[in-house]
């Protein structure tokens, strides 16, 4: 049934019962209202034999989101990495998967310069390692780590309500962070985020120092700053029976970053990100501190990235104006009819909402926003909600599964038209939809192509931040070598130094982006190895 079957249906005279759109939403909601009363005994019932028993809780909680993710692959395929956040994460990923923290400067390291990637002084992504840990395993890792955050969210919650209240929280987990969220759907990360969340608050009522430490430990290999706000909110609870044990969990992660900073910065002490700043003055700086300045040449696409974050970071607005536009991510983290629930709010959790309100404090220092930026305190807004819904009515839980219920059916069932329809009105739910830039077919083309490929990629003066020069950790060894255009003098070089490659030129702003086979001849006057000179970055210049 395509979408003008279904409109055609809503009107009167087409349908056997006569009914209008208007009339069809009233018998939903009437029905829905019916079997909540008559199922309520039963479902309860149902919910406290799972929850009762901690393997199957947590197993179907960590299973359910992966699960119901997969169904959804005929009409939702692999996310294709999109944005420079994406890539860099996966060079993150692969990296590591080569079992090491940084990868050799490249010889010809000037035609592969992109955003939030290092070249110099060694070839590797700006990020810490957690989310990247993730990534060894591709978009597999992702969603395991999503089906793990379900399941440590009812492991958290067992901590601070009865067993069928945290199997509640853990299932509106898998509705909220599952198959139609963001962090399922890229490879930017959250999840990994939030689980340290639930490692932390999850071990404050059970008073286990090792799985604190941990959770801080997770936390500060994913967002080091946010890893000190979360050490202020747990420390009023932990100072009386913190164990050595907390510490000897966080010997290890700071172990690694101090290793990955030495391997990558070349500088024990130094992040990736902040040998990023002062290279190419991304990421911004804090509100309270100064724009930093790039001190190396950068490409085109560079200086757009960086001109866009230093307007980000002037014009910020004040502090509270700035914190007040950000209530609305909120959302994010709850469904519609939870809010209602957070009207019956238990007094006993008021910390958890100081926590949250500190979280969202902390982070508004930094001009940009996005919600894995508080995935820490995830678990904490699900406190709050589940708490309330003990006391709310109980269709309200219903609501809830019936919100996720319709939005999952029209992603599984739905076709092109439905989902152009629907989707200005399904707000917060993010899911890909294949090819919507044209990198699967030109990915595609080249993966039919023999042998080894070599792709320039040429932006047109209009290019705006979407960038498309990424590389695997081990360039050289790569089936598909991706740089930058810089001109047929400067190109033959690489084609030189490349002599046994398929040519070829992307043009990504072209609608369609348009993939060019080029002529394989290469100027036997070229020196093969020999880039031209750039600056190496120095701190000093």
């Amino acid at each position: 049934m395509n979408l003008y079957q279904i409109l055609r249906f809503l009107r009167p005279m087409q349908n056997p019962v006569g009914f209008d759109l208007i009339d069809f939403l009233e018998l939903a909601f009437a029905a829905l209202a019916v079997a909540a009363i008559l199922g309520r005994r039963k479902n309860e019932a149902a919910l406290r034999w799972v929850a009762e028993r901690p393997r199957w809780a947590l197993s179907l909680l960590a299973a359910l989101p992966i699960v119901l993710r997969l169904c959804l692959l005929h009409n939702h395929p692999v996310p294709v990495p999109t944005v420079s956040d994406d890539f860099s994460y996966l060079l993150l990923g692969d990296t590591l998967r080569h079992f090491r923290l940084a990868n050799p400067v490249h010889p010809m390291h000037r035609f592969f310069e992109t955003v939030f990637v290092l070249q110099q002084p060694s070839y590797s992504s700006i990020y810490p390692l957690g989310q990247g840990i993730v990534l060894i395993f591709g978009w597999a890792g992702v969603l395991a780590s999503i089906g793990i955050l379900c399941a440590l969210v009812y492991w958290m919650l067992r901590g601070w309500l009865t067993p069928a209240w945290a199997l509640v929280g853990g299932l509106l987990a898998v509705m909220l962070f599952g198959p139609l969220n963001q962090w399922t759907n890229n490879y930017w990360g959250g999840a990994v985020s939030a689980i340290a969340g639930c490692l932390v608050f999850g071990a404050i009522p059970r008073k286990n120092s090792t799985l604190l430490g941990l959770g801080l430990g997770l936390q500060i290999l994913t967002r080091p700053f946010e890893a000190v706000l979360l050490l202020v909110c747990a420390a009023p609870f932990v100072f009386r029976w913190l164990r050595w044990r907390a510490l000897l969990a966080l010997v290890p992660v700071l172990g690694l970053t101090l290793l990955q900073n030495h391997a990558v910065t070349g500088d024990w002490t130094k992040l990736p990100y902040m040998l990023s700043r002062e290279q190419y003055g991304v990421p911004t700086a804090f509100t309270f501190q100064k724009m930093p300045e790039p001190h190396r040449p950068l490409t085109p696409e560079q200086r757009l990235d960086y001109l866009a974050q230093k307007d980000v970071h002037d014009s910020s607005g004040g502090y509270w104006l700035r914190w007040a536009g950000r209530l609305k991510f909120l959302r994010f983290f709850l469904l519609p009819p939870l809010y209602i629930a957070l009207l019956y709010f238990d007094r006993r959790f008021l910390w958890a909402a100081g926590c949250v309100l500190f979280f969202s404090l902390g982070t508004n220092i930094y001009p940009y926003f996005y919600p894995h930026y508080v995935a820490a305190v995830a678990c904490l807004i699900l406190l709050m909600a589940v708490a309330g819904l003990r006391r709310a009515p109980r269709v309200l839980l219903s609501l809830c599964a019936a919100h996720f219920i319709f939005w999952y059916s029209v992603h599984l069932l739905g076709n092109q038209p439905v989902f152009e329809a629907t989707g200005p009105y399904e707000s917060w739910d993010y899911i890909n939809f294949g090819d919507s830039e044209g990198r699967i077919a030109i990915d595609r083309t080249l993966a039919q192509a023999p042998g080894k490929q070599l792709v320039f990629v040429r932006y047109s003066p209009r290019h705006l931040l979407r960038e498309w020069v990424h590389n695997e950790a081990d360039i050289d060894a790569a089936r598909v070598v991706w740089a930058l255009d810089l001109g047929e003098d400067e190109d033959a070089r690489l084609r030189a130094y490349y002599p046994q490659r398929t040519v070829w030129i992307v043009e990504p702003d072209s609608v369609p982006p348009r993939l060019t086979a080029v002529p394989t001849n290469v100027p036997t006057n070229v020196p093969a190895a020999l880039p031209t000179p750039i600056p190496s970055y120095s701190p000093a210049q």
